[in-house]
């Protein structure tokens, strides 16, 4: 089943490693279930402008476990999520603007 390309990437995820790996020209972005390697290229392709993908590396993050914070005892589960880290060999993608590291 094919995906709209606009829709293949859900958000970019911002974090220490993330910003890290930005330094680097590699980009994390939450991607849909289903989106492939190809989906992902061609979506980053769509949207940014004179960007160049040399690879995309897809991760499945594992769904995590938690407690609450009111009663300790009751237990909560994170879904799990697909993530894409994408290497620019050309360009940069805009996604910290405003984020000095």
């Amino acid at each position: 089943m094919t995906e709209h390309l606009e829709n293949v990437l859900r958000r970019p995820i911002i974090s220490e490693k993330s910003i890290r790996l930005a330094k680097e020209n590699q980009y994390t972005f939450e991607v849909l279930p289903r989106a492939t390697r190809t989906q992902v290229k061609q979506a980053v392709l769509q949207m940014f402008e004179n960007v160049e993908v040399k690879q995309v590396d897809i991760v499945i993050a594992t769904p995590k476990v938690t407690r609450s914070l009111r009663t300790r005892r009751l237990r909560t589960r994170r879904a799990a999520y697909k993530k894409a880290i994408v290497t620019l060999s050309k360009g940069t993608i805009p996604i910290f603007e405003g984020v000095k590291g």
